[in-house]
């Protein structure tokens, strides 16, 4: 197992030789800042995943100096964007080095002609869209935590965008990137040897490799990405439903539609209609009879859409749906997108108010085993609330829809849980790996994937994700890679198991 480097500070001497001794911070609040993601486990043993140091890169040359000088000393390095991820891909379970990339945070070019713009890692969502908009652009990677993420971790992450169902995820969204491997070479990878080609049919599709690593195999220094005409319209529409069963038949006629314009249907259960009635920081105040919502966005031309409004209000009202107004739709559409900046959350079912941290289990499912997830997920999650009185909530399920490009198919399924950390214990947190492995377990029993966007390597979910959902195979092509790209295991190691291929060599 890789741990420290005795010559740790040997490789420190040299990171400050050869970036500066203003980029190299080895003070504990820098270290400490950097330790933890909004994932928010496991803080009572937040001693454990203190980096040794942080770097601060302003350049390609400055990750190649940082990662070679790792390389050397068999020192651990975890590339780190924003901090939003909720799969701990940014916690350093190793120590080591700590990459903060958000000073690589430059737009190196619009090309308008080509439509697609070129920027480092570290550039935050909101700023490029703000930059690109103001040309009449957009990059349409619409993450929850939009507000806080960056480019570099959404591809790190493998990110999901809530309208993905109309302009595809962060896979789709960009054309190429520059990476620095873990032996600090650099290569571009894309479609082909084009920076700004979208489809070839020369080489392996090598991009894909390097698109959800969770920070195992390399750096990302630079990505050429997509940009879109902006949307002449945004149009949400919120209904409201007396039953699941109701709102999970409407998410079915909406995918058969043939909307284009529709970017993505999301349906939310009983229990999160219930949550959301009494959480402080989301109160919605939905009348009594309602048990369930399905919320549709739409973005396109003026034209287009409302055309697309009359079919959604068709199909919604013919299913029982009563449309909940305008201020309700535009004003939870705009919350999907900025509640990471709240990182606990208050009431519990019983009306006590306690300080929760929010943990979500993010799966992909298809349509038609959503209700079997629902049923069993809920069961588990309530068999532990019972168990330790004032430890957990559940705060229910969101269901988006998860195809690219196409509002059908298999669904994010998320069940939303608050965790009572400052009541955290070893014992607790052995039985709260053990919800999760559970709640992971049903995703293989229904044929879906663990992670729909946030990516399956905390503790409960990984022994799950490694050994039964990528079992045919995947797994130990995952390991021969890892090993073939990173010979030392100095990047991101822990992660998905990995040292693993380490030992089998031995």
């Amino acid at each position: 197992m890789t741990t420290t480097s005795l010559h740790v500070n040997e490789a420190i001497k040299e990171l400050i030789d050869a970036i500066g001794k203003e980029n190299v911070l080895t003070e504990m609040r820098h270290r400490a800042l950097r330790s933890a993601s909004a994932a928010p486990f496991p803080v009572h043993q937040w001693k454990k995943h203190l980096p040794d140091v942080v770097v601060l890169p302003t350049s390609t040359e400055d990750v190649i100096h940082i990662v070679r000088i790792a390389n050397k000393y068999h020192v651990p390095i975890v590339p780190r964007g924003g901090g939003v991820g909720l799969a701990d891909g940014a916690v350093p379970l190793r120590h080591g080095i700590v990459i903060d990339m958000k000073r690589l945070n430059q737009i190196i070019e619009i090309d308008e002609e080509n439509m697609c713009v070129t920027v480092q890692p570290g550039i935050n969502l909101l700023e490029l869209n703000r930059v690109v908009g103001e040309l009449g652009w957009w990059h349409p990677d619409d993450p929850a935590g939009y507000i806080g993420s960056v480019v570099g971790g959404r591809l790190g992450a493998g990110g999901f965008s809530l309208i993905g169902a109309g302009y595809g995820h962060t896979r789709d969204l960009v054309i190429s990137m520059e990476v620095v491997l873990p032996t600090g070479d650099v290569v571009r990878v894309g479609e082909g040897g084009g920076r700004k080609v979208r489809k070839s049919s020369v080489g392996f599709r090598l991009k894909d490799l390097f698109i959800g690593h969770q920070g195992t195999l390399g750096v990302v220094t630079e990505a050429t990405l997509e940009l879109f005409p902006k949307p002449e319209v945004e149009f949400p529409a919120f209904f409201a439903f007396k039953t699941f069963d109701d709102a999970y038949k409407t998410a079915y006629e909406l995918g058969k539609s043939g909307l284009k314009t529709l970017s993505g249907v999301v349906m939310f259960d009983e229990r999160k209609i219930d949550y959301l009635r009494r959480d402080d920081e989301a109160f919605i105040p939905l009348p009594e009879w309602v048990n369930s919502v399905v919320a549709t966005i739409c973005y396109g031309t003026e034209a287009e859409v409302s055309q697309a409004r009359k079919v959604i209000f068709k199909i919604c009202e013919g299913c029982d749906g009563t449309y909940l107004g305008r201020e309700m739709s535009e004003g939870d559409w705009a919350s999907r997108h900025d509640r990471y900046h709240i990182p606990f959350h208050g009431r519990r079912s019983d009306g006590q108010v306690v300080l929760l941290s929010w943990h979500c289990e993010d799966a992909a499912i298809n349509y038609s085993e959503l209700p079997m997830v629902m049923k069993k997920w809920h069961k588990i999650v309530d068999k532990y609330i019972a168990k330790y009185d004032g430890m957990f909530d559940n705060w229910g399920m969101f269901m988006y829809t998860n195809n690219a490009f196409k509002p059908w198919g298999d669904y994010l399924t998320e069940i939303d849980i608050g965790v009572n950390e400052l009541m955290m214990t070893d014992e607790i947190w052995q039985d709260w790996l053990k919800m999760k492995q559970e709640i992971a377990e049903v995703v293989i029993e229904a044929g879906g994937s663990i992670s729909s966007c946030h990516g399956g390597t905390r503790p409960g979910d990984e022994e799950v994700v490694c050994y039964q959902e990528l079992a045919e195979g995947q797994y130990e092509l995952m390991k021969k890679i890892k090993r073939m790209l990173d010979p030392n295991n100095i990047m991101n190691p822990g992660k998905y198991l990995l040292d693993n291929a380490y030992r089998e060599e031995n």
